[in-house]
Parts: structure tokens; sequence; C-alpha cells
């Protein structure tokens, strides 16, 4: 996915300097807040203000080429969008880690015994990394 200026436009968005950079950051982090991506947006557009980021972030996450990782006691963060994945996130260092998980079971479960029809599910892991606990 080098070529963000096609992969915007393929969501039908303009390939805005603005979102290119965004697009360019977000790839490199992996992960990355709101406040975070504004700070390194800011290092080339100085007089960008924070509700274009918003917009901006709004726009590719509506497009579906962005998404959002709610994460639990702590800031939202955003990924491109990629294959189906849940999340392993430290609570004390903060890294995220894409994990594979089945969770098409869960799914399942839960529609069967709720009567309960599931659009999305979404699944974040929260406790210490290895590196943390050792």
């Amino acid at each position: 996915m080098n070529n963000f200026t096609d992969t915007l436009r393929a969501h039908q968005l303009k390939a805005t300097p603005q979102r290119l950079t965004i697009m360019h950051i977000i790839n490199g982090y992996g992960h990355i807040n709101i406040d975070k991506l504004y700070e390194e947006v800011k290092k080339k557009f100085t007089s960008v203000s924070l509700a274009t980021i918003y917009k901006n972030i709004n726009a590719m996450t509506q497009n579906l080429l962005l998404s959002e990782v709610k994460i639990p006691n702590g800031k939202s963060v955003y990924e491109i969008v990629k294959e189906d994945h849940s999340h392993m996130v430290c609570t004390k260092c903060k890294n995220i880690v894409d994990i594979k998980v089945d969770t098409a079971s869960i799914v399942d479960e839960v529609s069967s015994s709720y009567n309960f029809q599931v659009d999305t599910s979404e699944l974040v892991l929260s406790g210490v990394c290895e590196k943390c606990h050792s």
C-alpha cells in the first residue's frame, strides 16, 4: 500500500497533501491517536488545525480507509484498514499489537443465545506485554 494517492482515490477521496501526510504517518506508526497524529502533521504543515485533522480522519474512516480502534481506558487510535484482526494493548507501555483471533464462534454463540444480529465485533485485550512483565 505504498501509493497512497491511488488508495485515497479508490476510496473516493481527494489526494490532498494533508491526507497523503496523514496516510504516511499512520502507515509508519501502525496505530496512532489524534493528538500524536496532530503533533506529527504539524511538523510538515505548521498552520494545520486540529479541526482539519478530525475532518480528514472522519472522512477517511467513513470511506473505510481508516478504522478506529477503541482502547479501554485510553484514547482511540486509528489504523489503515486491513484484514480482520483484533488487538492487544499493554497497559504499561501502551504498545498495540495486531493479533489474529477467530471471533466467529463468539459471534455465533451470542447471535443464537440472545437472538441478536451482530453487525460488527471488535476485540481489544488489555494486559501487560512480555517486555513490561519481565
